[in-house]
């Protein structure tokens, strides 16, 4: 074990000598007190290191210890419903210990060594078995099943395997390699900054369905896609975030608050068991992993929380499962990358932030994806991300903005003026972008209706025409506009208000299942498509404009998706119905 003495201290960085045989990114204890480091360079014996813990006090000619293993997470029965800090320490655990603050150096096994778990074989001794075959099952919650698999590069027979109750250290299974005989625990480990290996990755041709019309009509993800919601302060970024942990499609939800205010935090904490997950009727909270990391944590600790995240996130995917991941914000992690790049004195890019920005940026995004595990089974897991970036100002021509944009496949662009009219989700839909929708047409035609990519384009179409047209009313005045226009006016205001805006405090309204939103979309684009037509035939433009039903179009947002068919017909007949009394006198 290579020890050292601390030379220097410099905020969270500290730089001790002596440590010739220590490696890169290997674990460190610094001091007495036994605070957490990790290495992250090395010159001749001189090691810098960066540590998750507040520095002050400490001083030179303290001992530091190497532990000679890399920064990994623990991974087995346990991670579910846990709160962890950015270096998967569990905070409930340290709050017995320490109290409501964190204490320096305290140090709690991020898995409960005390619960056991009942553990089901599905394998028998002599079975041949690899890296990523199950060879038993743990029921965590009452929605996650956790499958035990064979860590990496472990391949044999089995040799012995047991049932029963056993703490995540207990061994369960014991495999005969080549090697020599491996004991198997429930718990196995991994390195964080390292991706875990898969069989082959798919094509992202499925949408990650998030019961929000915004997202799924206009700007889909896929299933093991990538996105970004950069927006300026107050304009619902972690509000976003919540209504996807709630309603996106995922088996499983991991939820990193990286250098989030620590209210929002609370917010989480509090919300989170008390929310249910609508296919169950359970408490969300036992199918999610939160990972806080709040603004007065240390800020070494917010670079290693994204990490710690994505790897928990990662192990799940193996099983089988679709996760998504919900990192809040990522800005703030970048922050911590310029921290600690000023104190190791490198030279600075744009702003301020590393020349490697967009590199760890990429490292980090590039572990997303829809993949076959490993194991002869052949599983196919899911892992999407969707980051927060947090632009001063709402600039997104910043450094952080930028280099994500150039990653990610899907922009949900926020706007503050959207928010500041109350329009949620503040999506703006002129500046926004999906690059998956050519991969998912297929997808949505087949699956949904064979029109709906034509229906979106419509949608989309008429809201451009309406951002033009409101060019000419600011200088002119709507008076101006030829009935045409005028018409077009009222559709997109129809689609901005009756479509696009959503509540999501509204038991109904939060989440719209594909097949209402299809339906809704129908019955914008009828009564635009019906009036153009009576127009063209000389119906009257006021009549058509102040028609009954319009109402009804708006409402049907609120309608309980088992009355929607029903609901359907009648507010389409009645557009029919009374577009005929539009002929005959009245205003043009």
């Amino acid at each position: 074990m290579s020890t050292g003495v601390i030379k220097k201290v410099a905020g969270p960085l500290v730089i001790a000598e002596g440590m010739r045989d220590a490696n890169m990114f290997d674990v460190v204890r610094v001091s007495k007190q036994r605070l957490i480091g990790e290495i992250i360079e090395m010159h001749g014996d001189e090691a810098s290191i960066q540590v998750y813990e507040e520095t002050s006090g400490l001083g030179p000619g303290e001992p530091v210890e190497s532990m000679e293993v890399p920064m990994s997470v623990e991974l087995g029965p346990g991670l579910i419903t846990s709160i962890y800090d950015g270096i998967q320490r569990p905070l409930d655990d340290i709050m017995k210990i320490s109290g409501n603050n964190l204490k320096r150096g305290v140090e709690v096994p991020s898995l409960k060594r005390d619960l056991k778990w009942e553990f089901v074989p599905t394998v028998q001794a002599g079975d041949e078995v690899e890296a990523g075959d199950v060879i038993g099952t743990v029921q965590e919650t009452v929605l996650v099943q956790q499958k035990i698999m064979v860590p990496y590069g472990i391949r044999g027979t089995v040799k012995e395997i047991r049932a029963g109750e056993f703490t995540v250290e207990e061994t369960v299974a014991v495999i005969s390699t080549e090697a020599g005989d491996k004991e198997l625990t429930l718990m196995q480990k991994w390195p964080v900054r390292r991706g875990r290996p898969y069989k082959k990755k798919l094509p992202p041709e499925m949408p990650l369905v998030t019961g929000q019309r915004v997202i799924d009509t206009f700007f889909p993800i896929a299933k093991g896609g990538v996105a970004a919601v950069p927006g300026p302060f107050g304009s619902g970024k972690t509000v976003i975030q919540h209504q996807l942990a709630k309603w996106a499609e995922a088996d499983i939800v991991v939820y990193i608050g990286c250098g989030e205010r620590g209210n929002e935090m609370t917010d989480v904490l509090n919300e989170f068991p008390e929310l249910k997950d609508p296919k169950t009727g359970q408490p969300l909270m036992q199918r999610t992993v939160l990972i806080a990391n709040t603004s007065d944590m240390p800020v070494a600790a917010r670079e290693a929380s994204i990490y710690t995240g994505i790897t928990i996130a990662e192990y799940f995917r193996d099983m089988g499962y679709s996760v998504a991941l919900m990192a809040d914000s990522t800005s703030r992690w970048a922050e911590a990358l310029r921290e600690m790049s000023g104190r190791l004195e490198e030279m600075p890019g744009e702003e301020g932030y590393p020349a490697y920005l967009g590199s760890r940026l990429a490292q980090f995004y590039e572990r997303a994806g829809h993949v076959v595990s490993l194991g002869k089974e052949g599983r196919e897991g899911a892992l999407s991300v969707i980051g927060a970036v947090s632009p001063p100002g709402g600039d997104t021509s910043e450094p952080v903005s930028q280099a994500t944009l150039r990653i990610v496949k899907v922009f949900w662009g926020l706007d503050s003026e959207l928010a500041y009219k109350r329009h949620f989700p503040a999506i703006n839909w002129l500046n926004s972008y999906s690059l998956y929708l050519d991969d998912m047409e297929k997808w949505f035609n087949a699956e949904v209706a064979p029109d709906w990519m034509e229906g979106r384009q419509k949608m989309m179409t008429l809201l451009q025409e309406e951002a033009e047209l409101e060019e000419i009313v600011k200088m002119v005045g709507m008076d101006a506009l030829s009935p045409g226009d005028r018409l077009k006016m009222e559709a997109a205001r129809s689609i901005r208000e009756d479509f696009l805006h959503q509540n999501s405090f509204h038991e109904i309204d939060t989440y719209t299942s594909l097949k209402k939103q299809y339906m809704m979309m129908k019955l914008v684009n009828a009564f635009y498509d019906r009036a153009v037509e009576a127009l063209g035939q000389g119906a009257s433009l006021q009549k058509l404009i102040s028609m009954p039903v319009r109402e009804q179009i708006g409402r049907f947002k609120y309608v309980t998706e088992d009355a929607l068919d029903e609901e359907y017909k009648k507010v389409d007949g009645e557009l029919s119905a009374q577009i005929a009394n539009t002929f005959g006198k009245g205003e043009r």
